[in-house]
């Protein structure tokens, strides 16, 4: 029942999350919470690590929970549901809309969806960030005000480096440095 109930509850997330992983984030955690799959803590802990590894994180979400659950089997299982209604739908527009990007309601859908996706991401982001400063519950730990200001001073130095250069921050440079300021401050 395990993989039938992996298969169905990612095949749930593939189906219904649009604009990627992020946006995708409420209803993971639905799925999982639902099914008791694994807790808040541990999903919120495999997200950072799925950020931080290689490939989407829906599919790192998907193959951790799958292993957890149901070993190597329910690892392929769980990441075989996630992507397959995306490459179901990729598939069939490819075939069906070779030319209609340039139509009109084509173009107006795809701009409606943009500020839909824009407010999903936000709104997870708030809620991580609140979770994570709100006054402690009896069964969480007090706020890590030095993981803050770690993440305020690497948003400052993003924010200078874009204005001075007038470029993004490179994405991996912040990974290897966030990784290095997390080393020497919490150890290896």
């Amino acid at each position: 029942m395990t993989l039938l109930e992996l298969f169905l509850g990612f095949l749930k997330v593939g189906c219904f999350s649009f604009g990627g992983a992020y946006a995708a984030i409420p209803l993971i955690r639905e799925v999982v919470s639902s099914y008791g799959w694994i807790g808040d803590e541990a999903l919120e802990h495999m997200i950072a690590v799925s950020e931080s590894t290689p490939g989407p994180i829906m599919v790192n979400l998907a193959t951790y929970v799958g292993a957890d659950r149901a070993g190597l089997l329910g690892a392929a299982l769980a990441t075989f549901a996630v992507v397959l209604p995306a490459f179901l739908i990729i598939v069939l527009l490819l075939a069906v809309f070779k030319n209609a990007e340039k139509k009109p309601v084509v173009q107006a859908l795809l701009s409606g969806l943009k500020p839909c996706v824009t407010g999903i991401i936000l709104a997870v982001g708030a809620i991580m960030i609140l979770e994570n400063i709100l006054p402690a519950a009896a069964n969480k730990p007090a706020p890590d005000l030095t993981a803050a200001l770690i993440t305020a001073g690497l948003g400052a130095m993003m924010i200078v480096y874009r204005l001075i250069s007038k470029k993004r921050f490179p994405p991996i440079l912040l990974i290897v440095i966030a990784a290095a300021v997390g080393m020497a401050v919490y150890g290896v």
